[in-house]
């Protein structure tokens, strides 16, 4: 997937981008159509990234739902915008576990930058509200100036084209300057915050993904069999408070299989001191 023939010009729509596209523009336009002043400021400060309220009061949620709103019709666009030319590339190539989880790296990743420098009172303040998906919008490209950086895009609406990996290193040079600067209303410091979680993501995640790593099926079969391990010597337990009862001692060990007595019959397992196996 390198070289000249590749443009971000008309990429296609992906599985995870068509949702990421289809959630925060639903957010959006409910917000645009029925959205008070009251309901904005509660959506704000409650679904909204604010440092006091997801440390002080533990609103976790925020650290990911921040990421689905935005403010006004450019930052919507652009975002949008972003996750989709260069979203639907890595989707396409990485399949769409190992893109939600670049994108979700880098939007959680900037609201934990963003925390930590508000706390240090660098530019922002505790009690500031942080919106928006440029954060994982950032660590997608971040990583696609890594991965794909030989590429050549498209620098719409100007007719030439540029590398990739050149294009994100100025980038990240402006966004440097704007977060150094201030930046007005930007949430720069954010964006630097996507940038860097997106490299980690890329050098130092498992080939299969972070979640690759973890196999929900053998989970599953762990933990129902240590649940039948459970009820099998909770059941020992019971039938040797029941045996005692009549005068007779059994005997079962830790894992709830029978020790027969040493002078006992050996029957149906070699001569094993443990009936049951699992």
């Amino acid at each position: 997937m390198r070289g000249r023939e590749m443009t971000l010009s008309f990429p296609p729509f992906t599985k995870a981008v068509i949702w990421l596209l289809g959630i925060n523009t639903a957010v959006f336009l409910a917000l645009s159509a029925f959205g008070s002043i009251a309901v904005i400021r509660w959506v704000y400060v409650t679904l909204g990234l604010v440092p006091s309220m997801t440390v002080f009061h533990f609103a976790i949620w925020q650290i990911v739902t921040y990421s689905f709103i935005h403010v006004g019709f450019w930052h919507w666009f652009g975002n949008m915008l972003g996750i989709w030319m260069f979203g639907s590339t890595f989707e396409s190539a990485w399949g769409t576990r190992r893109f939600l989880e670049l994108f979700f790296t880098g939007v959680i990743g900037a609201a934990l930058t963003t925390i930590v420098l508000s706390f240090a009172h660098i530019l922002i303040n505790p009690d500031t509200p942080t919106v928006g998906a440029s954060g994982g919008v950032f660590a997608i490209l971040m990583a696609f100036g890594i991965v794909f950086g030989e590429n050549e895009i498209m620098m719409i609406p100007f007719p030439f084209l540029i590398k990739a990996k050149y294009f994100v290193l100025i980038l990240i040079v402006v966004t440097v300057a704007f977060a150094i600067s201030g930046g007005g209303g930007t949430a720069y410091l954010a964006h630097l915050g996507g940038l860097f979680f997106g490299y980690l993501y890329v050098k130092f995640s498992p080939a299969k993904g972070m979640s690759g790593r973890f196999s929900f099926s053998e989970w599953w079969y762990g933990l129902n069999n240590s649940y039948y391990r459970w009820k099998r010597r909770r059941a020992a337990r019971k039938f040797e408070v029941y045996m005692s009862k009549h005068d007779r001692k059994v005997h079962f060990d830790e894992h709830g299989n029978y020790i027969p007595p040493d002078d006992g019959p050996r029957k149906g397992n070699g001569g094993s001191k443990s009936g049951w196996v699992n």
